[in-house]
C-alpha cells in the first residue's frame, strides 16, 4: 500500500486518553500512513512519557514525538502540524494530511471516509461535522452551550461564506498537502481560531470544502478553549473574510 498520508496528534495533559486514541487508528490507515507525529505541548502530566511508549511498541507505521519545552497553545501546535505536512510533502510525495486530537473527542475511524471524500473530488480539505445529522450531537452528550453556540456562529458564518458548512468549529480535518503548501501559517492565529481561520482563507480563494458527519464524544472532560473570547475571535475573522481581506 502507498504511504501517502500523515497523521499529526495535537497532545496536552492527556496521559489517559491518548493510548486509547492511537489504539483506535484503523489497520487501513496505519499502514496508509507515512510517519504520525504526536506533539505534546508541554504537558504537567505524563503525555510524553506515554506517547513515547506507545512509538516504542508500534510497529506498523513511524511515529516520531515532538515535546514542546512549555504550553505554547493549540496555534502553534496546528502550525508545527502542517509544517510538517508540507516537509513530508516534498520529501515523501504524501498527499493528505490529518489532525487528530490527542483528548480522544473526534474518532479515528472517520479519518478513512475523509481521505475518501478528498480523493473523489476537488475539495482541498474535509472537515468531520458533528452536526450534519440532526440530534447526533446531543447523543454524543456534546453541552448545551456548545451545540447552541457552534449553531448560531455557523449560521451567521454561512451567509459570508461560499461554501455552506454545518459545523465550522470541529477539529477533526483532513488536508490534502498540494494545498498547505501555499499556506501562509505564520499569518495565522496562534489560537484555537487557526481552524477557522484555515476555512476563511480556503473559501476566500475559491476552494472547495467538503465535510462528513462523525460521531459526538464529550464524556466530561476538561476544555481549554475559552468560549466567549473564541466566539469574538471568530466574529472578527468572519468580518474580515466579508470584507476581502483573505481574497
Amino acid at each position: 500500500m502507498v504511504r501517502d498520508l500523515f497523521l499529526f496528534v495535537p497532545a496536552y495533559q492527556v496521559e489517559r486518553e491518548l493510548a486509547d486514541l492511537m489504539h483506535s487508528i484503523p489497520a487501513e490507515v496505519l499502514l496508509r500512513t507515512a510517519e504520525i507525529c504526536i506533539i505534546d505541548d508541554g504537558s504537567s502530566d505524563d503525555t510524553l512519557q506515554v506517547a513515547k511508549k506507545i512509538a516504542e511498541e508500534e510497529i506498523r507505521t513511524s511515529i516520531r514525538i515532538e515535546s514542546f519545552a512549555k504550553n505554547s497553545g493549540y496555534g502553534a501546535v496546528i502550525k508545527f502540524g502542517l509544517s510538517r505536512a508540507k516537509e513530508l510533502g516534498k520529501m515523501l510525495h504524501v498527499k493528505y494530511a490529518v489532525c487528530l486530537h490527542g483528548d480522544g473527542q473526534y474518532s479515528a475511524a472517520a479519518i478513512p471516509a475523509m481521505i475518501q471524500s478528498l480523493e473523489n473530488s476537488e475539495a482541498v480539505l474535509c472537515q468531520g461535522s458533528r452536526l450534519l445529522e440532526k440530534g447526533k450531537a446531543r447523543v454524543g452528550k456534546m453541552p448545551l452551550y456548545k451545540f447552541l453556540g457552534g449553531k448560531i456562529l455557523t449560521g451567521i458564518e454561512n451567509c459570508v461564506f461560499q461554501n455552506k458548512l454545518t459545523d465550522r468549529h470541529s477539529g477533526l480535518i483532513a488536508y490534502k498537502v498540494n494545498f498547505l503548501q501555499n499556506l501562509p501559517l505564520e499569518k495565522f492565529s496562534a489560537s484555537f481560531d487557526i481552524d477557522f481561520e484555515i476555512l476563511a482563507f480556503a473559501d476566500a480563494r475559491g476552494f472547495r470544502l467538503n465535510e462528513i458527519s462523525i460521531p459526538t464524544h464529550y464524556a466530561g472532560e476538561k476544555s481549554n478553549l475559552r468560549v466567549i473570547p473564541y466566539g469574538l475571535r471568530v466574529l472578527k475573522i468572519a468580518l474580515r473574510k466579508k470584507r476581502g481581506f483573505y481574497d
